[in-house]
């Protein structure tokens, strides 16, 4: 028996449970977009959810709005990312420190940074008291508005914050790994540092990259804790739209609740997708 099937076999209990409840889960949420719920005498599945959902008002400014979020979100947490795990592959002295900073809030859940980002950022929050006290505004009114906004600022932010670590850890894992041999060997062929970093230690990380970036692009868009807190009246993010539905006190929109979770999870489902067959044509970029 080789290794491989035997972790297999040892990993397989737990991936039916998981497995299990994801499908099923999957399946009853499916089933109910499609308005079938017996016990609503629902029984004959019709697209009317979809077909409320599409229609309403207020549905493609929330998609915009979380794919916005999104998009945001990753390609800033993306970028740093890369920089500080540049900066974290070198030695200097306090580098111990800086690393130890940028792993912190990795233990904080999303909703107490957001709440804290709350605290810290809105115009009556801590910076806009100091900057009144220290003369910088005349009121805490006219502290710039980065919370509750429609821009989703305090969104971006938290999700920046939160995030950074996660794709920094991996990437530094990734460099671990390589090594420096494949850039000296690049050197001592002309190249510059950029050219170096350009043409060779950048596409060995991008599958790395893409994947980290996938995972917190799918987060951003599906997570609805943080929208509901940092987000403006209008518009909503989608998954916050999503979740009053399925929490109203009206049964007869759980139907369009599970319809928008569908379109959110058909939306990550596409993305994963996307990933894979960019990695299968750029496969040979980490070689």
């Amino acid at each position: 028996m080789t290794d491989r099937t035997r972790l297999a076999l040892m990993l397989a209990p737990a991936l039916l449970v998981l497995g299990g409840l994801f499908l099923t889960g999957l399946g009853l949420t499916l089933l109910r977009s499609f308005r079938y719920m017996p016990a609503l005498g629902l029984t004959e599945p019709d697209l009317a959810a979809y077909a409320a959902i599409l229609s309403a008002p207020g549905f493609l400014k929330s998609l915009g709005f979380s794919l916005w979020i999104a998009t945001a979100s990753t390609l800033i947490a993306a970028v740093l990312a890369l920089a500080a795990a540049l900066l974290l592959r070198q030695t200097f002295p306090g580098r111990t420190v800086i690393a130890f900073l940028v792993q912190l809030n990795l233990t904080i859940p999303h909703i107490v940074g957001a709440i804290g980002i709350l605290y810290l950022f809105s115009q009556s929050g801590s910076f806009a008291r100091l900057a009144h006290a220290a003369g910088l505004i005349s009121g805490p009114q006219d502290f710039p508005i980065l919370t509750n906004d429609p821009s989703g600022i305090g969104i971006i932010l938290l999700y920046v914050w939160k995030e950074l670590p996660f794709i920094t850890l991996i990437l530094l894992a990734n460099m671990q790994s390589l090594g420096e041999d494949h850039e000296a060997v690049a050197r001592t062929l002309g190249a510059s540092r950029w050219q170096a970093f350009r043409h060779v230690l950048l596409p060995m990380l991008m599958p790395g990259l893409l994947a980290a970036s996938t995972l917190v692009f799918a987060f951003a868009f599906g997570a609805y804790e943080v929208p509901l807190v940092l987000g403006a009246h209008a518009p909503k993010a989608l998954p916050v739209l999503a979740w009053q539905a399925s929490t109203d006190t009206d049964l007869a929109a759980r139907p369009e609740a599970m319809a928008m979770a569908v379109v959110i999870a058909g939306i990550g489902l596409g993305l994963l997708a996307l990933y894979a067959r960019m990695l299968g044509r750029g496969g040979t970029l980490a070689r």
